[in-house]
């Protein structure tokens, strides 16, 4: 039987490659007629990024092809312009040369007799790229690094654009979107939906063409968003896949403080000590570092903290409060950098407050580690309100925290939030655990995302 190619067009972002690439690893482990060639686009300079790709380049996982696309000048745009918006205005500049890449790689399996296209798995930002797949009469699939009840607020944005095409309003009152039990708040939707500057007509644009997709396939699972998937298979939009936890569960690590970060977790006691990590962005200025500080020293709990600072300040040590580091010698430890996955699977650890990026959520999950939100940017807000309010999974600290605002959150309510998710015999940190058991269930064979990709499969494979 003829191989199947699949061309996967990620966005650039190390959390957006890596998903895809140990997507792209999932589907040939069900099927080693699937090959799987990535086109990968060259964005602002990332070393975290350009490591794993060379990674990538140099031991190519089996039945995995990475193509660098020519790096273009960005978009020359406004520089109040939202993030989504530049995005928008970088993935246009793409289409060309996305076009004439999947033109090659066509033209060439057409000459042979053992490989056929089969079609292009799009990330959900270079869903305007639909039209390239159309092009070539091939099925296009929109992969969402995130979860079902961001697919609830892409559904809901053109229904909602159509009778009201002016951006959201922090005065708006509740929405009722598809896939949540509950209505949802204005203020825990994201930033991009009340730009003015592109971020809301980005937004529109990308969900717009969600309609025109084979299938949607999500990084989640069935037992975690029952409820939302359930309310996706009323046969108005494509089919969709839940094919998650999608977890690179080699780690990432390019730092040589490792070994320092992986040994002073190997002398704590079990579940004793609290993670504070915040993702790639996640930084912080003084006022916020020193609260930050003083909550964690107030707690009396171990603590594990990666600090990353915004320019100008370079040496976080110069932000904390006097005297801090010698207080809580022993029991406190501050990297710039921790290997965040190592780090969770690691039995000392009890508790993480983080920014609800939906990759750290699954990975907490995975490893039964309870969560205390505090979200900065994108859908995150979105996260820890459906992990709070729609879950019972993770501890509210904050929901609508942004990372552009002035807002500070206070040494007493860290500490609190601290004291809450380390509780060990908490009925939540039980559901954690439970809901980790089932997530590494649901990838397993019989499981509900391995049959569900087992029907994606059969989806792509049935096309000619």
């Amino acid at each position: 039987m003829k191989k199947v190619e699949l061309i996967f067009v990620p966005t650039p972002g190390i959390g957006h490659l890596v998903s895809t690439v140990e997507f792209a690893k999932l589907l040939i482990d069900h099927n080693d007629r699937i090959r799987v060639t990535i086109l990968s686009m060259k964005w602002f300079p990332d070393a975290a990024l350009d490591a794993y790709t060379k990674s990538l380049t140099a031991l190519p996982p089996d039945g995995i092809q990475l193509i660098d696309l020519p790096r273009l000048d960005p978009p020359s745009l406004a520089p109040w312009k939202s993030a989504e918006s530049i995005i928008d205005s970088f993935i246009k500049c793409y289409i060309p040369p996305v076009r004439n890449a999947v033109r090659d790689i066509v033209s060439m399996k057409c000459s042979s007799d053992e490989t056929r296209v089969a079609g292009l798995v799009l990330d959900l930002f270079c869903s305007p790229m639909v039209d390239i797949a159309t092009d070539f009469d091939l099925p296009s699939y929109i992969f969402i690094t995130s979860n079902a009840a961001f697919l609830g607020l892409m559904f809901y944005l053109p229904t909602r654009h159509s009778l009201n095409s002016s951006e959201f309003q922090s005065s708006d009152p509740e929405h009722v979107i598809p896939g949540f039990v509950n209505p949802v708040p204005t203020y825990v939707l994201p930033s991009a939906v009340f730009s003015k500057d592109g971020g809301y007509a980005a937004y529109v644009k990308v969900a717009e063409r969600f309609k025109d997709a084979k299938g949607i396939i999500i990084n989640t699972f069935e037992e975690v968003e029952h409820y939302a998937l359930n309310c996706f298979s009323n046969g108005q939009n494509p089919p969709v896949y839940p094919v998650g936890p999608v977890i690179n569960l080699n780690g990432l690590s390019y730092s040589d403080s490792d070994d320092k970060v992986m040994k002073w977790l190997d002398d704590q006691p079990q579940s004793s000590v609290v993670f504070l990590c915040f993702g790639s962005m996640g930084s912080f200025e003084a006022p916020q570092v020193k609260e930050t500080a003083l909550g964690l020293e107030q707690s009396g709990f171990r603590f594990l903290w990666s600090l990353r600072v915004q320019p100008p300040q370079n040496d976080a040590s110069n932000m904390l409060p006097e005297g801090f580091l010698e207080r809580v010698q022993g029991r406190g430890m501050i990297c710039s950098w921790a290997p965040q996955l190592k780090v969770l699977a690691h039995k000392a650890i009890g508790g993480f407050i983080s920014h609800c990026g939906w990759n750290s959520i699954l990975e907490s999950l995975w490893f039964g580690v309870p969560i205390v939100t505090w979200p900065l940017y994108a859908e995150q807000q979105l996260n820890a309100y459906k992990m709070v309010k729609e879950l019972g999974l993770a501890v509210e600290m904050r929901l609508n925290y942004r990372k552009d605002s002035d807002e500070v959150v206070m040494a007493d309510e860290i500490e609190k939030a601290v004291g809450m998710v380390m509780d060990g015999g908490s009925e939540m940190r039980k559901k954690v655990k439970e809901m980790g058991e089932i997530a590494r269930k649901s990838v397993m064979e019989g499981g509900t995302s391995f049959n569900s990709i087992g029907k994606l499969i059969e989806n792509m494979i049935g096309n000619n």
